[in-house]
């Protein structure tokens, strides 16, 4: 006999673990409706405050993919891998990391998501390239896949549905921070995608979801620990926030950022470091390379050669950007109608960025979204910036501002100016990628 919601709620309530048809009836309601908003929001509230199990994690995060549609793959002659991030500002990796480790030989179907608050969403990214279709059906989808190795786009509603109805919820009642909630939904969909193996950059720091160590840490643990119980072989990197990964942050201007990375152009260090330890996960645990220094070679062998640039380019005229978008690149990226260069008050180095404001002045621009239905300037955002490190001199560039207006970005430059700070002396070189998380039964 099947548990009342009411009592599925009461147990999860006073602490007790539920049992894997009590999960399964819970995102049953969740999926037909039959749990009322009152009810899921109890439940998840009692998940926020009592937490969950490893097995109880396991048989959510199921559930929940066995909700929709579970791609698959089967018919690729190569191995299906993917990479999940958990956000950040100036985290454009995906944009090189999928071109990469397609070019390598794996196949990379990358669902992604838009941005909410202070980090950027790869799928806004995208939208930024005029005629690319983010949100393809089903057939396009696979045979961008197949031919190109690659292909990034957005969730189609019938993956993993029971979590955009428990995520809606869960937004509204102050349960969002629940590592056992949020394990279910990125893991959910994942699944879903039907993929072989799956690697997780849990970011940490002042620009990040997770600001302190120990809480990437946990979530980390949990999704290792969670995917490969749910029969995902997965491993994570934990990698710094506490300044912005690119040079540049917004749509239009991370795009641009991308195809310079790719090209050769330019790449920015620390980007350059966490896209190749990425890759290297990614080839190594989908069985393309036999060791992490074999993965690193093929990796950077793919960005040296130009085969990465080349498979980014077919995937965007694949799915109906320009045929030269690689090669004209300024030509069809939308442009801010203010561009401003920013220029150091005092002599001095980095000392420190507070990656969330500069996240933040992103969104005042226009670039980002407050709630979800807002829409988006894709020209506008900040390029150029400077690591921590860097040394400045009185008067010289550290950051470009690209506004819709003069008054914005006015608005821009006072919170920029506020979120550099300078020192006289040197500061030690942060690390980037700052540990590596695999499964331990």
């Amino acid at each position: 006999m099947t548990a009342l919601p009411q009592e599925i709620i009461a147990r999860k309530r006073d602490g007790q673990a539920l049992d894997q048809s009590e999960i399964a009836a819970f995102v049953g309601g969740l999926t037909d409706a039959s749990f009322s908003e009152g009810q899921i929001s109890a439940l998840a509230m009692a998940i926020f405050l009592k937490g969950m199990n490893r097995d109880e994690a396991v048989a959510l995060t199921l559930a929940m993919r066995n909700s929709g549609l579970v791609l698959d793959w089967s018919d690729l002659p190569g191995p299906v891998t993917d990479k999940h991030s958990t956000g950040g500002v100036g985290d454009n990796v995906s944009l090189m990391l999928a071109p990469i480790v397609a070019a390598c030989g794996a196949y990379v179907p990358m669902i992604s998501g838009r941005g909410l608050g202070h980090t950027g969403g790869t799928l806004d990214k995208m939208d930024a390239i005029p005629g690319y279709v983010s949100e393809p059906d089903s057939s396009l989808f696979r045979k961008v896949v197949a031919e190109t190795g690659c292909a990034i786009i957005g969730q189609t509603s019938d993956l993993a549905p029971a979590d955009k109805r428990l995520y809606a919820i869960r937004d509204v009642t102050a349960t969002v921070a629940s590592i056992p909630l949020i394990t279910a939904s990125i893991l959910s969909k994942k699944l879903a995608a039907g993929l072989g193996s799956l690697v997780l950059d849990v970011k940490t720091g002042s620009g990040a979801f997770m600001t302190t160590r120990k809480g990437a840490n946990a979530l980390a643990q949990s999704l290792v620990a969670v995917a490969n119980g749910a029969g995902l072989p997965t491993t994570a990197l934990i990698t710094d926030m506490d300044q912005p990964l690119a040079s540049a942050a917004g749509n239009a201007v991370e795009v641009a950022n991308a195809v310079d990375f790719l090209t050769g152009r330019k790449r920015d260090r620390r980007l350059e470091q966490v896209t190749l330890a990425l890759a290297g996960e990614m080839l190594l645990s989908s069985g393309i390379a036999i060791s992490h220094q074999d993965a690193l070679l093929r990796a950077q062998g793919a960005l040296s050669s130009g085969k990465a640039a080349e498979v980014f380019g077919r995937m965007v005229s694949a799915l109906g950007g320009p045929v030269d978008f690689v090669e004209r690149s300024g030509d069809y990226l939308p442009a801010a109608n203010v561009i401003r260069p920013l220029r150091a008050k005092r002599s001095g180095f980095v000392d420190s960025i507070a990656s969330l404001d500069i996240g933040m002045a992103v969104v005042s621009l226009g670039g980002g979204r407050v709630l979800p239905q807002d829409r988006i300037d894709h020209s506008v955002g900040v390029s150029e910036l400077l690591p921590v490190g860097s040394e400045l001199r009185a008067g010289e560039i550290f950051a470009v501002i690209h506004a819709r207006n003069e008054s914005q970005a006015d608005a821009a430059e006072a919170a920029l100016h506020s979120a550099y700070v300078l020192a006289d002396g040197k500061p030690r070189t942060p690390r980037t990628v700052l540990r590596r998380i695999i499964h331990q039964d």
